[in-house]
């Protein structure tokens, strides 16, 4: 990507170096814990970003961290780069929500390490990234770009940058009140059901952040050669039946809450091509 004449995101909140640290044993899990677990889920947060979270302790009231000037200048480079992507973000749903008579509200992203405490609960670097609506934040800890390429096989900035538009895309979906209307239908329907509202979420989520590369590329030029070849790969690779595939040998479709590595390519590239917030509707889709 090519941000060269880029603009950093003045809503980066970087925590870096003040996150909780892992108990040495197992704790059990309390109903503090609990209720924060269906805080999250009531927001459309996978649960487990709490319940997994239940053997870390708070940090320390004073903090010390790190400079940045003492970090590797690679870990600085990356900091900048999402910061920018953040802000192109910005550049691209604030005039789309002005079209529409709206104003977008612009979310804040917050880098952590290690653990973080949300509106929605503790968070953890091993759960990835993910979005509270409860305060209309992005959490993200860096290493899970070296996830991404190392264990999911998808490397580049563009497929980093697709990280992070696919979570704005769920702060999109919570301006629009859709967050909140999926989460009310699901307290009334089977789990089962629950699970595919949740997979056309996601989809939509993935078709909100090709809106964002098409309209960066044709305002801005930020596109270079082989980047959506790394976002079409990124979206495939965290698809819910490669990643059952990969942990347990097989996938059980019925499970899925994210989409297939092809309904989520697909659903990428639709917003990619046509640009048009009205393309994203998976909720009347027939198919996926």
């Amino acid at each position: 990507m090519d941000f060269r004449n880029g603009r950093e995101s003045r809503n980066v909140e970087d925590r870096r170096g003040q996150g909780g640290r892992r108990l040495a044993g197992r704790g059990k899990i309390g109903i503090g814990t609990i209720v924060l677990a269906l805080v999250a889920m009531y927001f459309g947060i996978d649960p487990s970003v709490v319940l997994n979270t239940s053997e870390m302790v708070s940090p320390p009231a004073v903090e010390t961290t790190q400079d940045a000037g003492a970090r590797p200048a690679a870990e600085n480079a990356q900091a900048r780069f999402v910061s920018m992507v953040l802000a192109d973000t910005e550049d691209t749903w604030g005039p789309i929500f002005k079209a529409s008579g709206a104003q977008y509200r612009e979310p804040s992203l917050v880098l952590y390490t290690g653990a973080v405490r949300s509106a929605c609960g503790v968070g953890q670097a091993e759960t990835g990234p993910f979005y509270c609506p409860g305060d209309g934040k992005v959490y993200l800890d860096l290493s899970f770009f070296d996830e991404l390429h190392h264990r999911f096989g998808a490397p580049g900035d563009f497929a980093q940058a697709y990280v992070i538009a696919h979570e704005v895309g769920h702060h999109v979906q919570n301006l629009l009140g859709i967050l909140d209307r999926v989460q009310q239908t699901r307290q009334r329907v089977s789990a089962r059901e629950g699970n595919e509202l949740s997979v056309r979420l996601e989809l939509q989520a993935d078709c909100l952040a090709g809106i964002w590369a098409h309209h960066a590329h044709r305002s801005r030029q930020v596109l270079e050669a082989g980047d959506i070849e790394e976002g079409l790969a990124a979206a495939s690779a965290v698809g819910d039946d490669r990643i059952q595939k990969r942990a347990q040998g097989y996938a059980v479709p019925d499970s899925f809450t994210h989409g297939s590595a092809a309904q989520r390519t697909r659903w990428f590239r639709k917003g990619l091509e046509t640009g048009e917030v009205g393309s994203c509707d998976s909720f009347s889709a027939a198919v996926l």
